[in-house]
């Protein structure tokens, strides 16, 4: 990429667990580009992930939505005005980091960014060789971003990830006042975005049920939404649980995860947060697709496909694993 970049937009309007994936691409492309103005086109919630990460980030956008794409209901009457505001932007760069690229390039290339980067398809055609990496299938989404980055020539800064934790995220974890000291619990998450995507609640209940022989505490995670959830697993439970579902805030959360012994999750959100605090986890993935989403440290993070090998023994033998031994 040329030196005189100074303004690029990153566009990537998906949820926690996908932006958390782009952390090592962003931390790139600010080392990259130290003094460029760099801002996040994405959904309403990703104003306060700008926040989070101000290091890599300086700016948000709200994406209003675009035929196709099933992450927010689409407003076509908002579209225009966005459209105008980002090409009176003049980006000196705009990447495309949402996808494939067969829904949102002709979008983006209406940005009218000096340069458009991105991915492509073979079937929908190259919409410049020396910008565009063909959509690289069977990788994790960590690296997949990472490999846009050396196509870019933008080195690599590692390809951990991060969750900073703010003085705020403190003040609105210790307002819980929960009887907990870190490291004498686990957190349990059965919710996700998409009941096809959730282990059963008596599979979770079980689980945690078998922690708490051991002696743990156990912590459930979740949204408002998923409290009637938390609640049904609490209930199979036979053993007494702390329910947190819709009392955290994102960054109180992060708090109680990065002060966990360990995590049982779904695939989902928190899989990502774990894997930044180096929190130990097993992750269970219901929707075939463990290369793509599971951590990168196989040691500290154990993903078990469900769809090929749906055992509750092998959960339960390495949850065990991680608790002895980390």
């Amino acid at each position: 990429m040329p030196e005189s970049i100074s303004k690029i937009a990153v566009f990537r309007a998906l949820q926690l667990g996908d932006m958390l994936c782009t952390v090592p691409a962003l931390r790139a492309l600010r080392t990259a580009f130290p003094e460029a103005h760099i801002t996040l086109l994405g959904l309403p919630w990703a104003a306060s992930f700008v926040e989070r990460f101000s290091k890599y980030l300086d700016a948000f956008v709200h994406f209003p939505g675009y035929p196709g794409l099933p992450e927010q209901q689409v407003v076509p009457s908002q579209f225009p005005s966005f459209m105008a505001a980002m090409q009176k932007q003049r980006f000196d760069l705009v990447l495309q980091m949402q996808g494939n690229g067969s829904i949102v390039n002709p979008m983006i290339a209406l940005m009218g960014g000096r340069y458009t980067a991105g991915y492509w398809r073979q079937e929908d055609g190259c919409p410049d060789a020396g910008l565009f990496l063909e959509y690289p299938e069977d990788v994790s989404e960590i690296e997949r971003h990472l490999l846009l980055m050396e196509y870019l020539n933008i080195p690599e800064q590692g390809s951990h990830l991060e969750f900073p934790i703010t003085a705020k995220d403190m003040d609105d974890f210790n307002k819980l006042d929960l009887p907990l000291e870190a490291q004498e619990y686990l957190c349990v998450h059965p919710g996700s975005r998409g009941s096809w995507r959730q282990w059963p609640p008596h599979m979770f209940a079980a689980m945690a049920d078998e922690f708490a022989e051991k002696g743990w505490k156990i912590v459930l995670t979740g949204t408002k939404e998923e409290r009637p959830l938390t609640e049904t697993v609490a209930g199979l439970m036979k053993h007494t649980s702390i329910n947190t579902a819709g009392l955290t805030t994102l960054g109180s959360l992060g708090v109680l995860i990065k002060n966990a012994r360990a995590l049982l999750s779904n695939c989902t959100g928190v899989s990502h947060m774990a894997a930044a605090f180096e929190t130990p986890s097993v992750i269970i993935s219901m929707d075939g697709e463990p290369v793509r989403w599971a951590p990168l440290n196989k040691q500290l993070h154990y993903t078990i496909d469900w769809t090929t090998e749906p055992d509750y023994e092998i959960v339960l033998r390495q949850g065990m694993r991680l608790l002895e031994a980390t």
